[in-house]
């Protein structure tokens, strides 16, 4: 690692040693987050509760599409989960820039651990109907809305503004990690103990985000006080004048919107895909799941491994572009090993693609309007998926699921395609 010592030793030495010391650095570079405390305890009590989430996620989408038998209501059922984000992402930035971060993520946990018990009550009573699925996804949504910008405009203040793109990637890592995990343990407990146990799992999964917040430094869960109260619009539309002055921004948000509503119902979609395509059950989209997941983990440990470096605009357009073209084989794929390869490449290019607009919203805002810059942000590639999910899942239903995926991959390709091939804001970043 000392160069100017090694110059002089044998040359045995001189070529032997770089190799260690370069695998070391570029080790601590890729999980450089986690070296400080405070961002540790948050990353593992998110992983916790994130590998719970996606065991209901698993379950739930099985469970409505057990019920009904509909592609369509399927989609229904992600969209109820997913829109509170269009309609209360905005207040929850304002809540976010002007009250303590963790006591909103705080109530926040407590909410969805309560909807996720009562939803495992429902299933082991017999009592469940879909619309009692429909209307938890909803609150549980709306209780994610609030805390979701909390969340992340908490993440780049627990390290320091060198290794903000590697805290956003890990905490990337982390979610994908547990969509590997949640869906195998899913599957286990889904086969022998039914659809409530996992509803159950992942209500107790809350806990580890309420213990790390108790853990955390920086004061109680106290709300902190605003010296000059203004009214909540007000500060929407300076977040808003914010993000519309600032080019990048706007066009970080039109691609974070476009991945996630062309290609975020892929997902959603995969029940679909194990039964019509594969004529599978629960256990070939647990794979499919898996093997999107793996493939996602990837994604997030290469873009933590890029470290600070230049170009993170052309290498997140890249990445989105080839998630567009691994969706397109995917949809037209009926072989499932060749589908499980495909699923892991979109995967790792799609969590790419987020990650590197995400790490570049983050650096191009200031801490005065954090939190509603990013929930602007959310609305934009998390308010894409719901919308996606509908329209896909009724093109799924009224001509194919394979017709549903091919469409998006084409036009996110196209869209994606148009933004690099010209002289955007973000190929400058």
């Amino acid at each position: 690692m000392d160069e100017g010592t090694a110059a002089v030793e044998p040359v045995t030495v001189v070529e032997a040693s770089p190799a260690p010391a370069q695998a070391r650095s570029r080790l601590a570079r890729t999980f450089s987050a986690l070296s400080y405390r405070d961002y540790r305890l948050l990353w593992l009590g998110a992983f916790t509760s994130t590998t719970g989430t996606w065991m209901q996620t698993v379950a739930q989408s099985w469970l409505v599409f057990s019920l009904t038998g509909s592609a369509f209501l399927l989609g229904v059922d992600g969209f109820l989960a997913a829109s509170p984000m269009l309609a209360f992402s905005l207040v929850g930035g304002v809540l976010a820039d002007r009250f303590d971060k963790k006591r909103l993520m705080f109530a926040s946990q407590l909410l969805q651990m309560t909807f996720a018990f009562v939803l495992a009550l429902l299933v082991v009573t017999q009592r469940v109907e879909v619309w009692h699925v429909f209307i938890l996804s909803f609150l549980t949504g709306t209780a994610q809305a609030f805390s979701a910008p909390a969340y992340v405009s908490l993440l780049p203040t627990l390290v320091r503004k060198e290794d903000v793109p590697n805290a956003v990637a890990m905490n990337s890592m982390q979610f994908n990690l547990a969509r590997v995990i949640g869906p195998v343990i899913a599957g286990f407990a889904f086969v022998s103990l039914g659809a409530a146990a996992c509803f159950a799992l992942n209500g107790l999964s809350f806990v580890a985000v309420i213990a790390a917040l108790l853990m955390m430094g920086g004061g109680s869960l106290a709300a902190v006080s605003v010296a000059k109260r203004r009214s909540v619009m007000h500060d929407m539309r300076e977040g808003f004048a914010f993000v519309a002055s600032n080019g990048a921004l706007r066009q970080l948000c039109l691609l974070g919107f476009a991945g996630m509503f062309f290609g975020g119902p892929v997902v959603t979609m995969l029940p679909v895909v194990a039964r019509d395509v594969f004529a599978g059950g629960p256990r070939t989209y647990s794979w499919l799941l898996a093997a999107y997941g793996i493939g996602s983990v990837a994604g997030a440990v290469f873009t933590a491994s890029t470290g600070g470096g230049t170009r993170k605009g052309r290498l997140g357009l890249g990445m989105q572009v080839a998630f567009a073209g691994a969706l397109l084989l995917f949809a037209l794929s009926s072989w499932l090993p060749v589908s499980l390869v495909l699923a892991f490449m979109a995967g790792a290019a799609s969590v790419g693609a987020i990650s590197m607009y995400s790490s570049l919203v983050q650096l191009t805002t200031t801490d005065a309007v954090r939190g509603r810059v990013m929930s602007i942000f959310m609305l934009a590639f998390r308010g894409g998926m719901p919308l996606g999910a509908l329209l896909s899942g009724f093109v799924a239903q009224h001509i194919s699921v394979q017709a549903a995926l091919a469409t998006n991959a084409l036009l996110l390709g196209t869209i994606t395609g148009g933004f690099a091939l010209t002289k955007s804001k973000v190929t400058e970043l």
